[in-house]
């Protein structure tokens, strides 16, 4: 074996598992009744290494106290103690008096079983100097992504990536192999992390830095469902570890003076701590877990649930798919559901219900008869992640209650700093009322101030933020397919969509009910702005130079939308532009594009000048020209880019996802165009300046965003030169571009980017967002949606039977990479 040192990072606090991490640091949450980080002590004592350090930041005492020099382990434990955080790479330098040779670093709250002599053999045939120990995770967008070249050097990290960035599933595990030299970047006391600081220098000064992928067992222990997954894997064996505990029979592993009364059944798999006492005609079934010195009363049902050292459960109780801490009092009759926590030396009374997904937090009491549907004193959530591509949505008081809206609008207002103005606005349906009503009550709760607007669009509220200077917006809107459902979308102080860093900070509040509370003295009344989509119209009118040529032309003008206030509200702005409004209302909620064959007949028929379809939120507008042609979005955009440049703008923005005829129109006016990220947030701040004066560089951003004042713009430009609309969309160039979707599990996301890349030539590739293959006649862009199970497949063609070839082609490409389960 390599002589080697290690180091085990345990300075986490673990706040995605709270309340289990109330009173205890991340590492020392039990697996199978002992605390993770030990199955870590022993893996490096089973190869032999036996000189680790360990860094130490929340609650160091219990880990010290726990696990003393580590003579009972047969190791020798050294401790550094952070005064203040220092990042991953900063913890491990802050050790450095202890790294004189080839260390091992690897984190104490992840569970593994890693062959760390074959992990440390490659380090030392690849003479690496940077070792990361690789997975392959069907989600990789929680963890960091590393690439690697065919010969395991790494070429390029990833942090957190969304999932048009997941150009693999090979993830970071947090462990790592390293010589000392590769710390002297820095200096002990610096802050600084591996994946985004030490790691990248090292790529770009080409220290030999490899990938060694491994196909054993790791887990980051990081939310309730990953921690009770970890036992569940090594009660069905998946873990080469000893469980230090006899098998009763297959399955069942039992620990010293168990008492077991008449007429108890335990179904494996299950493992049973020592000194239990489980009484008579109770049911253990599989995935359970007692902790040492619990007593489980008569009669009772416990299924699928861990319970830690020293409770006590009464008769006749349930437990389904629940977490119990340490001294925890469960008396009789008492029902506890899937997800729920009950934190440490809480206690419940008969009778109780705690409902699913419940938090209570530790030392409650709890009286009989309770139904408990709300988490007591601070919480969290199990999921990951509650945003979607842009927005959060779901079904009224389903999946957005009025208490989960409040939480939202407290998280929101929770990452403003300073006395924030925060725009609430909703449309004119009740349920989404409700919502914004919801909102309201809980952006109020941290003392910020509201600002509301009813009867909005998106379009509105982003518009208000700026017209009050405020901090942020939250627009709230109902499906008009579909009126149970919701959508609610939060801004900035540009009035553009949330960063997705932004995203995270209230994911991670609202994850823990951890908001800003002011005091009664301090909350704010709601300022209510009554008609504020008059403001709105007039701001747009004030935008159009060419109004009285407008006014003489009298053109006639058809709106469409499954939104009737979107309709009402631009045929009054096109009424007070001077031009014939008419409306023409659906046949139906859903159809839209029988609805839009339809509209396009009657404009014909009526000889109208411009038709526009309007999307439900005001934002996109689907154009008809006055030869009844229906303009596609695509051809809309191709539009809106030739319209900015002849209006003498030379630069704009562009999804990455954009046809490439753009950049050609773009050369032929001496501009440029700006690439970005396809996500509505990247797109928007690319296009706004940073000042909120509304000038003449917002063009795109309206022409883009705000379908009501685009069209005033559309028609200002076809009056001033005395053209139709037709002649317009007559000088866009000719272009061939497809896009198509492919169904696929989630899980294979990660793989078939991997292999993608793999299979494709590296000249011809770009990853800047999906993979996107470069060919002499067009490309494709193969592009995991992050929202649906599917991949969408772009691509464009010198002509329409090139861009079906490539469609076609990398279509197939990728349903046969999904056919191929080889991970």
């Amino acid at each position: 074996m390599i002589h080697i040192k290690a180091l085990i990072m345990a300075g986490g606090k673990g706040t995605r598992l709270t309340p289990l991490t109330c009173d205890i640091p991340k590492p020392m949450v039990p697996i199978l009744n002992k605390p993770v980080m030990e199955y870590t002590i022993e893996l490096l004592k089973k190869y032999e290494i036996k000189n680790i350090a360990v860094t130490l930041a929340h609650l160091p005492n219990v880990i010290i106290d726990y696990f003393g020099e580590g003579e009972k382990w047969g190791v020798n434990l050294q401790y550094y103690i952070e005064e203040e955080p220092l990042g991953t790479g900063g913890s491990v330098k802050n050790a450095e008096d202890f790294i004189d040779e080839t260390l091992v670093v690897i984190s104490g709250d992840a569970l593994t079983d890693i062959d760390l002599e074959r992990a440390l053999h490659y380090h030392k045939d690849k003479k690496s100097k940077a070792t990361l120990v690789l997975k392959n995770e069907a989600y990789p967008t929680e963890y960091g992504v590393v690439i690697t070249n065919d010969n395991g050097e790494i070429i390029r990290f990833l942090e957190k990536p969304s999932w048009g960035e997941v150009f693999s599933n090979t993830i970071n595990t947090g462990i790592y192999i390293l010589e000392p030299t590769v710390l002297d970047y820095y200096r002990k006391g610096d802050s600084f992390d591996f994946s985004k600081d030490l790691f990248p220098k090292l790529l770009e000064d080409a220290v030999p830095m490899y990938g060694y992928v491994t196909h054993d067992y790791w887990c980051d222990i990081g939310d309730l469902n990953s921690y009770k997954q970890t036992q569940f894997d090594m009660l069905e064996g998946k873990v080469r570890f000893n469980l230090n505990s006899v098998e009763l029979q297959k399955g069942i592993w039992i620990q010293e003076n168990i008492e077991l009364e008449n007429n108890v059944t335990i179904v494996p798999p299950a493992f049973i701590g020592k000194n239990a006492i489980i009484k008579a005609g109770t049911t253990i079934e599989g995935y359970s877990v007692i902790g040492e010195n619990c007593t489980i009363g008569a009669d009772s049902k416990i299924k699928k649930s861990i319970i830690w050292n020293h409770t006590t459960i009464g008769n006749k109780s349930n437990l389904r798919g629940a977490v119990l801490c340490s001294h925890v009092d469960i008396r009789n009759k008492v029902e506890i559901y899937e997800n729920a926590v009950i934190g440490e030396g809480t206690s419940i009374a008969d009778n109780v219900v705690v409902k699913p997904d419940i938090k209570i937090w530790p030392q409650k009491k709890i009286h009989e008869n309770t139904v408990v549907n709300q988490n007591l004193i601070w919480g969290t959530k199990a999921s990951k992640t509650i945003f979607g591509h842009r927005d959060i949505s779901g079904e009224v008081n389903i999946d957005i209650s009025p208490e989960y809206a409040s939480r939202l609008g407290s998280a929101y207002a929770s990452t403003i700093k300073g006395n924030p103005i925060v725009i609430v606005s909703c449309d004119d349906s009740y349920a989404s009322i409700t919502v914004k009503n919801s909102i309201i009550a809980g952006v109020q709760s941290t003392g910020a101030q509201v600002i509301e607007i009813d009867n909005a669009l998106m379009p509105i509220n982003r518009f208000a933020v700026r017209y009050h200077q405020a901090n942020g917006g939250i627009h709230v809107r109902t499906d008009k397919a579909n009126r149970n459902k919701v959508y609610i979308e939060f801004t900035d102080d540009k009035g553009t969509n949330i960063q997705r860093g932004k995203e995270r900070d209230i994911e991670n509040l609202f994850c823990r009910d951890d908001f800003k509370r002011s005091n009664g003295e301090k909350i704010k009344r709601v300022v209510e702005v009554a008609n504020f989509s008059s403001i709105y119209i007039n701001s747009g009118l004030k935008s159009i130079k060419a109004l009285s040529v407008i006014k003489r032309s009298n053109l006639k003008v058809f709106v469409s939308s499954h939104s009737e206030a979107v309709m009402n509200l631009a045929n009054e702005y096109l009424e007070e532009l001077g031009c014939q409004p008419n409306s023409f209302y659906p046949f139906n909620r859903g159809e839209t594009e029988e609805h839009i064959y339809r509209f396009s007949q009657l404009m014909l028929k009526e000889r109208a000048d411009i038709g526009v379809y309007i999307s439900e939120n005001g934002e996109e507008l689907l154009l008809i020209d006055n030869k009844g042609r229906v303009i596609s979005k695509e051809k809309y955009d191709v539009l809106a880019a030739l319209l900015i440049f002849k209006k003498g703008i030379r630069k704009i923005v562009q999804p990455y996802i954009a046809p490439s005829i753009i950049d050609r129109i773009a050369e032929a006016y001496g501009g440029s165009v700006i690439r970005t990220k396809s996500n509505p947030s990247s797109v928007m701040n690319a296009m706004l300046p940073s000042e909120k004066d509304q000038d003449e560089s917002m063009l795109q951003y309206h022409l883009t965003y705000n379908a009501i004042w685009a069209l005033g713009y559309i028609i200002e430009f076809t009056v001033e030169r005395n053209i139709a609309l037709s002649d317009l969309i007559d000088e866009v160039p000719h272009f061939y571009f497809i896009k198509r979707e492919i169904p696929c599990s989630w899980e294979d996301k990660g793989r078939v980017m991997r292999e993608m890349i793999m299979s494709q030539d590296k000249k011809s590739i770009e990853l800047y967002e999906g993979v996107k293959i470069l060919q002499d006649k067009g490309w494709a862009l193969i592009l995991p949606d992050s929202e649906r199970a599917v991949f969408n497949i772009y691509s464009e063609g010198f002509s329409q039977e090139y861009a079906e070839e490539l469609s076609s082609q990398f279509s197939e490409k990728v349903q046969s990479l999904l056919k191929n389960q080889r991970q």
